[in-house]
């Protein structure tokens, strides 16, 4: 039997804490039906109930990414007009996890690189965008140095959370130009 979509959005909008994400996130997993539903919601962009949606899908990948897999690229295609930092958030913490839809690389390197530049971003956005961008340089090396200086650029100004993500991936970068010099 489907849940009727208002019921479902009622639902979403009936509790915003980990707990009752979990709770949905199980009804979910046990009624899979639902996930086009979740999705349909999630990608329509309306506040507050698109974000909700957005973690939920974020919370039952992590046990069935393979939920997320045919949404991908709708879901990289919108990035651009995602404004709420939930709704990044979550969108590039899926994307991040699972392996690139394909032809969407150029999409992602734009907006992770324009997030990441952007000085009123999260930390936990610009995260995000890091491993993205770091995860696209296995098949485009020449924007590690790109990377790097990005990161760099922020590092006086940035939070400490920012300077500490920050400073990991930086080493990670220059082992891998070290890496590539010595071969």
């Amino acid at each position: 039997m489907e849940l009727p979509a208002h019921d479902f959005r009622e639902l979403l909008l009936k509790g915003n804490s980990r707990s009752y994400t979990d709770f949905v996130a199980d009804i979910v997993c046990n009624r899979p039906e639902l996930v086009s539903n979740l999705w349909e919601i999630y990608l329509a962009m309306d506040e507050p109930v698109s974000r909700r949606a957005a973690w939920i899908i974020d919370i039952a990948s992590e046990n069935k990414p393979d939920w997320v897999v045919p949404f991908l690229p709708q879901l990289i295609e919108k990035l651009p007009l995602l404004g709420h930092d939930g709704l990044k958030r979550h969108a590039l913490r899926m994307i991040e996890r699972l392996p690139f839809a394909q032809n969407t690389e150029g999409l992602l390197l734009e907006i992770a690189f324009k997030w990441l530049s952007e000085p009123t971003e999260s930390v936990a956005v610009k995260m995000y965008c890091m491993q993205i961008l770091y995860r696209l340089s296995a098949t485009e090396p020449d924007i590690l140095q790109e990377l790097y200086d990005t990161i760099e650029f922020q590092m006086a100004d940035g939070t400490p959370g920012f300077r500490s993500i920050g400073s990991k991936m930086m080493a990670n970068i220059d082992r891998d130009i070290l890496g590539r010099k010595l071969r």
